[in-house]
């Protein structure tokens, strides 16, 4: 008996950011709606109960656009442009402030309500997942002549279940693996519903842009463009030695693989995070001096979010890390590696400070941000050597002059690292950086 033909989903949420504030202002629908603002555009509740929304020509600052809804789309916006250039486009569009918590709620409802139906599931973010619907019952039946109704009713009681219990619509791609579902809840955006095989490859897969293919970034794209393949169609014409010997070994044997749909990765359904980070980018560039108050409350309160995801996600790390954009855009990163795992937001926001003596600091900044890695669980064992609860060494994390000086005493913790940001004095021009414990950073 041959074994049952694989049937993988994914799941995109359509516009889900801004799907979300509209089920909170539902007068918005229909209108161009950024999301990206800050606390300044919440919108204002008037006396006779209407609503007064921040207008995106009024926007100055330097901030990016999260995500928009279709009708803002429309007129040329899309995520991660600047609110500025989106401005310039379509200055009566709403401007919305982001609102994470209320996206992962909606995201934990929509999640909840496809695993009522088809629990093996994969997350891939906030927004969407893949889901294995190859042993769901039904999902292998034909419905009249039509082999793939099964799943395709599935499918769409799915996309049913979530509307049910959100109120938001998504659109999925059902086919053979991963990487061919991922291009096909795309085609038919927003609400769609897309059943291919790998028969389908010739009409629907290879008319389309090699970028479509997830794992083909712009360096790879402009590099195939140079070479005269535009289309995923013209990438499996190409020979996969030829391939290899352009875009080397591994990589190569995976274009071509990917061109020809060919994908066996299996849905994962729990994985481990990498890493846990938190960043913010600036409305108006800060520095490090004339700025530092207000650098300092930020930084602390990344650290703190850091340590409160930490916590909420049961993991604990040893690697903590900064993360600093400058007004070029230049972007530098800092490491420091600490003896023994934490989850605690001042041995966070310490080490952290560590960092950050070894970055520059005379220019000004755009962004910051503080990671945590080399995650292990929280009730993970820790080494015989140190008992739960104990601090790093002092001797192995060296500390700011201000710490040394006063210790932490009665100190809460938190407060003997207040002002890490001003102690900060830019070194003098072309003088060397600090070294950090004989700890190389990146």
């Amino acid at each position: 008996m041959s074994p049952p033909r694989r049937l993988i989903a994914h799941l995109d949420m359509d516009a889900f950011y801004a799907s979300c504030e509209l089920l909170r202002y539902p007068e918005l629908r229909g209108r161009p709606v950024v999301i990206g603002g800050g606390r300044r555009h919440q919108p204002e509740t008037l006396p006779d109960g209407s609503r007064r929304y921040a207008r995106l020509g009024d926007y100055a600052g330097r901030g990016v656009i999260t995500t928009a809804t279709y009708e803002a789309r429309a007129l040329g916006i899309h995520s991660a442009m600047g609110l500025m250039k989106a401005a310039a486009r379509a200055p009566d569009a709403v401007l919305l402030p982001t609102d994470f918590e209320l996206y992962r709620r909606c995201s934990r409802a929509f999640k909840a309500a496809v695993a009522e139906l088809a629990p093996v599931i994969e997350d891939r973010g906030i927004d969407e997942i893949y889901i294995d619907l190859t042993q769901v019952p039904g999902a292998q039946d034909p419905v009249g002549h039509d082999p793939l109704g099964g799943v395709r009713a599935l499918a769409r009681e799915i996309k049913n279940n979530v509307q049910r219990t959100t109120g938001l619509s998504c659109s999925i791609g059902v086919t053979p693996n991963k990487l061919l579902s991922k291009i096909a809840s795309e085609l038919d955006k927003p609400d769609g519903l897309t059943v291919l095989t790998m028969d389908d490859l010739p009409t629907r897969i290879w008319p389309l842009p090699v970028r479509r293919v997830n794992g083909i970034g712009p360096k790879a794209g402009a590099k195939l463009a140079a070479l005269g393949v535009n289309t995923i169609g013209e990438l499996s014409r190409c020979e996969p030695l030829w391939l290899i010997e352009r875009f080397g070994r591994s990589y190569g044997a995976w274009l071509h693989a990917a061109a020809w749909g060919r994908d066996d990765r299996p849905v994962v359904t729990e994985s481990e995070p990498v890493s846990i980070s938190r960043e913010t980018t600036f409305e108006h560039d800060l520095h490090a001096v004339r700025d530092k108050a207000r650098l300092s409350t930020l930084f602390t309160d990344l650290c703190v979010r850091v340590a409160e995801d930490l916590h909420r996600k049961g993991y604990t790390g040893r690697t903590v890390g900064i993360k600093l954009r400058y007004e070029d855009f230049k972007t530098v990163t800092r490491d420091l590696t600490l003896p023994q795992p934490t989850a605690d937001a001042a041995e966070i926001r310490h080490a952290a400070g560590l960092c950050l003596k070894r970055v520059d600091l005379r220019r000004r900044l755009r962004l910051l941000g503080v990671r945590v890695a080399n995650l292990q669980r929280a009730d993970a064992p820790l080494a015989p050597s140190v008992k739960r609860g104990a601090r790093p060494s002092r001797a192995l994390v060296p500390q700011p002059a201000s710490v040394l000086a006063t210790g932490h005493g009665g100190l809460p913790p938190m407060a003997a690292e207040r002002d890490l940001f001003e102690e900060f004095d830019p070194p003098a021009p072309g003088g060397a950086r600090a070294s950090i414990g004989g700890v190389a950073g990146r």
